[in-house]
């Protein structure tokens, strides 16, 4: 079967884009910042998305691209005989259904605010009742479990279109949307009185703030979030990659995608914090900023109906591109894997994500006894600390790993395929920067993520996790550099 190709360029890094561009830029970001010091956090967060996120993506579309194939197969057709590193191609596999069984839940509670502002549910609410919406919300499986199947249907027919006609075309038109949103609601925040304050808080680097929190934590919380904001190290643009044509350079691209992607992160909080700022709100007030705190935030506001209408509608736009991204991964592992036809391997994944997502809207209610990571967890906590904790992070590394590496790809092919085309080439070297300093960083805040996290939970949880942790890390070390002896190799 012929590979499929983007029509446009332009359609490429709006597909990419969205891929990267999803609730962690607009829900997580905002409050990140605001919990780190804002300014001095945002300064960190971009050097590391050049320092880091531009290489790490530049390897991921350069894998796709060389191999024409979805990551297990890619793996299979650049790696050298007797290697493992497609093994890592089942981890993407495997990552991409663990990120949809609860993305898919958060983004139908985007669409369902949506339609609660729309429909003037919380019109006339005080500030307990509107936080218990959210309660509400979360205590009933049935409205959940229809605003995700909602999802995932929507999200399968739009892929059902084909690459062309289907992701590309009606992401076009979700991210036109999406920007539009934004600098609309960017200007109404910034116009807000009192927002003068926030808008300090948020650009003028305040150092002494910063040492309140903790310098190193803020430059800690700047890495994690430039690395997990592009989605990289579960195939999620090696996919892309796949589908591009070679007129033009990797690096170039990967800029392209990296300047959206912070536009969008860096607009959220022009949005978010002016207007906690200009009604006296925490804007580190944590994952219950964007279902709690700012309905309440808009329900002050002159035309909050509207407003916060406007909002959830972005919330969403933002949502479902990394939706409608991901299952398109998903589709082309089907495809690819087991050749079937784009139609079954949308029916099926249908029924089968629908099934898999049960689980986490379950965790809120029947199952909320399921505290494996500890006391007040549950199981879409779980899932989230798969993904963004171990899957991208290690399957990063292993990116860079396979193209720096001897054992892997190699440096020289890497760089060919990169450098293909017109536009910024990757520089040449920094081979050992990539080889070396990159999987050293990326493994130290890996590993001192799960001290962090485990730590305040007492010794019975900190000591199995940790191991837990090392031992991901000598499997991507046996990943990289195990080796078994091809036919070739043993006669």
């Amino acid at each position: 079967m012929k590979r499929e190709s983007f029509g446009s360029r332009l359609g490429f890094i709006l597909v990419s884009a969205g891929c990267a561009i999803g609730i962690g830029n607009v829900w997580r970001f905002p409050y990140v910042a605001g919990e780190n010091g804002g300014s001095v956090f945002v300064l960190f967060y971009l050097l590391f998305l050049l320092c880091m996120g531009v290489p790490v993506l530049t390897m991921e579309l350069a894998v796709g691209r060389a191999s024409r194939k979805s990551a297990v197969n890619g793996y299979k057709v650049l790696e050298k005989p007797g290697s493992k590193w497609h093994i890592h191609g089942w981890f993407c596999m495997l990552g991409c259904y663990l990120l949809m069984m609860y993305y898919t839940t958060v983004s139908g509670w985007m669409i369902s605010y949506f339609f609660k502002f729309l429909t003037g549910t919380f019109h006339g609410l005080d500030t307990e009742a509107v936080s218990g919406v959210f309660g509400s919300l979360l205590a009933d499986p049935m409205e959940m479990g229809l605003w995700m199947a909602v999802t995932v249907i929507a999200g399968f027919l739009i892929c059902s279109l084909g690459l062309r006609n289907g992701l590309e075309r009606i992401t076009k038109w979700m991210m036109g949307c999406l920007f539009v949103l934004i600098l609309v609601l960017a200007v109404h925040s910034m116009l807000l009185p009192g927002a003068k304050e926030g808008l300090a808080f948020y650009l003028l680097p305040d150092f002494e703030r910063a040492a309140q929190v903790g310098l190193p934590n803020v430059i800690t919380a700047a890495m994690n979030q430039s690395f997990f904001t592009l989605s990289l190290g579960i195939g999620a643009m090696e996919i892309f990659g796949s589908y591009m044509k070679k007129d033009l350079t990797l690096a170039g691209e990967s800029l392209s995608i990296l300047v959206l992607d912070t536009f969008v992160a860096l607009m959220a909080g022009m949005i978010i914090i002016p207007a906690c700022f200009a009604f006296n709100v925490e804007p580190g007030a944590g994952p219950g900023l964007v279902f709690i705190t700012l309905p309440n935030v808009f329900n002050q506001m002159m035309g909050g109906r509207l407003w916060g209408a406007l909002f959830f509608l972005f919330m969403a736009c933002a949502a479902l591109s990394t939706v409608v991204a991901v299952f398109e991964n998903i589709l082309s592992f089907a495809i690819d894997l087991w050749g079937w036809s784009r139609k079954k391997a949308v029916m099926v994944n249908i029924v089968l994500v629908i099934i898999l997502s049960m689980p986490a809207i379950l965790g809120f209610g029947p199952w909320s006894g399921i505290q494996i990571l500890g006391e007040g967890t549950n199981i879409m906590d779980l899932e989230d600390f798969i993904v963004s904790n171990n899957i991208l992070p290690l399957g990063s590394v292993l990116f860079v790993l396979f193209c720096a590496s001897k054992r892997g790809w190699g440096w020289k092919n890497f760089l060919k395929e990169a450098n293909t085309g017109k536009g910024v080439k990757f520089p040449t070297g920094i081979r050992m920067y990539m080889l070396w300093v990159i999987p050293v960083v990326v493994s130290v805040i890996y590993l001192k993520g799960y001290y962090d996290m485990f730590k305040p939970k007492g010794m019975e949880y900190l000591v199995p996790w940790m191991i837990i942790g090392v031992a991901m890390l000598a499997l991507v070390v046996w990943i990289a550099f195990g080796h078994n002896k091809s036919k070739k190799d043993r006669s």
